[in-house]
């Protein structure tokens, strides 16, 4: 997929993040989702198909399955890669909510860190455990390098959301996640743990971005999930952390001085298989490969046709 920024009628910004392209259009945003991956907060050199179209398929599902619980800010999908709605002013935070002890928050228990984000951990959990209750772990939002840790009571301290606001969003977090693990569980699939990002549209708390993706979400397979956990064997699991397991045993956290490790045609196909599966078991739905030969000029041009009737 090409790189160059695209020029739209009526552009008033453009945003590149590491994976999504952001373009202001006007008082609204269009959203493109590439085909860029990312772990441990660098984006990896090489392009994974259909990841785009996945990714924003994906959100736009759960965006219209959970718009009874809190409004978001999505108003069409011109292109599979691409998300048209209302621009907010986003909340510097992520709400990140974890249902199991697993990725980075068992990274942080297995170094002996008993309290994560201000919320303390018992001692005695094993990895892949279930939480007693799903707990709230929020990071700051960067726009470059990494996310950080964060209480809920450092986020209100340092005046970065309101305490109203912040009792509203971590409501309004675990009435998402109960919702996304109910339609996981339909499927036969666990939601582990998944990150939100919120913000205010004319002073109303709207949801934004994705939702419930492999990219921001952790799924394991029902089924197996008790003889494994009982086993002390890795789960199965549909999410990015695969890539992140990869790369830390290829040497490569994002750390200082580290190198990314070459990535083999074969694994960027895996990793594309991951993704289309994911997109398949959450949302029962068959995925449909849209043409990919010129991916750039396709989003383009049902952009521009969709963008002339708004």
């Amino acid at each position: 997929m090409n790189s160059t920024p695209y020029q739209f009628p009526n552009q008033t910004s453009y945003y590149k993040g590491k994976v999504r392209d952001v373009y202001g259009i006007g008082d609204q945003l269009l959203m493109v989702t590439s085909d860029r991956i990312s772990a441990f907060d660098v984006v990896l050199p090489r392009l994974i198909p259909f990841k785009g179209q996945v990714l924003n398929q994906i959100a736009r599902y759960f965006l219209e399955k959970t718009a009874d619980i809190v409004p978001n800010w999505l108003l069409a999908t011109p292109d599979p890669n691409a998300a048209f709605g209302l621009k907010c002013q986003p909340f510097a935070i992520e709400m990140v909510i974890r249902g199991y002890l697993v990725g980075h928050l068992w990274r942080e228990y297995k170094s002996g860190n008993r309290v994560v984000c201000g919320v303390t951990l018992p001692d005695g959990l094993l990895e892949n455990q279930q939480l007693p209750t799903p707990i709230i772990t929020p990071t700051t939002k960067a726009s470059e390098g990494h996310d950080e840790d964060i209480s809920v009571a450092a986020i209100i301290e340092q005046g970065i959301v309101s305490k109203e606001h912040m009792d509203q969003l971590c409501a309004i977090t675990h009435q998402l996640f109960q919702r996304g693990q109910e339609m996981a569980a339909e499927k036969q699939l666990i939601l582990v743990d998944t990150k939100y990002e919120f913000g205010l549209y004319n002073d109303k708390i709207m949801l934004m971005d994705e939702i419930h993706t492999p990219d921001s979400s952790r799924y394991f397979y029902k089924e197996p999930y008790a003889e494994l956990f009982a086993k002390g064997l890795p789960q199965k699991q549909l999410s990015k952390e695969f890539v992140r397991e990869w790369l830390i045993a290829n040497g490569f956290q994002g750390k200082e001085g580290q190198s990314i490790p070459v990535i083999t045609d074969e694994f960027v196909q895996q990793i594309s298989d991951r993704y289309i599966l994911l997109y398949e078991e959450i949302t029962g739905l068959k995925f449909k490969k849209e043409p990919q030969e010129d991916l750039y000029n396709r989003i383009y041009n049902n952009t521009i046709q969709f963008l002339k009737n708004v």
